[in-house]
């Protein structure tokens, strides 16, 4: 399992949430595993984290035409955002 964190700027984080919400079966077509962890910021900033079966393929997924019109209708602004595969971890 990968772990992902995507962060962006939105229009309107009403708007982008409750579509965000109701892209369930998009995720599991871009190999979620489980769920999608999600944060609001102040300046219409969001954050959200999930578990990919394969981060290649996640990240490949979302320059499908299905996830960037997705996006699109959610109001993202595509050129804000930002993912990080964590391949990193720090023992405790």
């Amino acid at each position: 399992m990968a772990k992902i964190v995507l962060t962006a700027e939105v229009e309107d984080t009403a708007k982008w949430e409750k579509a965000f919400c109701s892209h369930a079966d998009l995720f599991k077509k871009m190999g979620v595993a489980t769920r999608y962890d999600y944060a609001i910021g102040e300046g219409n900033h969001v954050a959200v984290c999930a578990e990919a079966k394969d981060a290649a393929a996640f990240l490949t997924s979302l320059e499908s035409a299905e996830n960037v019109e997705a996006m699109k209708n959610d109001g993202v602004k595509r050129d804000t955002v930002k993912v990080f595969v964590v391949d990193k971890n720090l023992p405790l």
